[in-house]
């Protein structure tokens, strides 16, 4: 018995919709990651990219349990000597939804290629309507 290895031709990518609306950050994040990186499939390669289409809606309806609104901080380098920003999360969740729940599904893929290819087929928006109407996407629920 041999081990199935997925060709690039194999995969079929299928497309998901995530209503993030009154969810906490992190699960929607992680049940994001998981679709990315295709882990519900049972031709799931560690090697191969084989995941599928993600979109997450009302971006900006997430939930962040206990303090982190106003606790958890975001830091940037801007490059120069001495330039690091820090941003609270409850500016961030005022100004850039997408930002942070794109950062938080960031920070649960692999820090490699298939990582990267990964994240470009998230899709993100703070409101509920979406653009990708055509492609039928599959509720999920969390």
């Amino acid at each position: 018995m041999s081990t199935y290895m997925p060709k690039a031709g194999d995969i079929t990518r299928s497309w998901y919709i995530i209503d993030a609306e009154g969810k906490t950050l992190g699960h929607v994040a992680a049940k994001a990651a998981d679709l990315l990186r295709g882990k519900h499939k049972p031709t799931f390669t560690p090697n191969a990219d084989c995941g599928d289409h993600v979109i997450i809606i009302n971006a900006d309806k997430v939930v962040l349990t206990g303090k982190k609104l106003d606790q958890k901080m975001y830091y940037h380098h801007t490059g120069y000597i001495g330039n690091m920003k820090k941003v609270k999360y409850s500016t961030l969740m005022k100004t850039k939804p997408e930002f942070v729940m794109t950062k938080a599904v960031k920070g649960m893929i692999p820090d490699n290629t298939l990582g990267r290819n990964a994240l470009t087929r998230l899709r993100v928006y703070a409101g509920a309507e979406h653009a990708h109407a055509a492609q039928k996407p599959e509720a999920v629920e969390l």
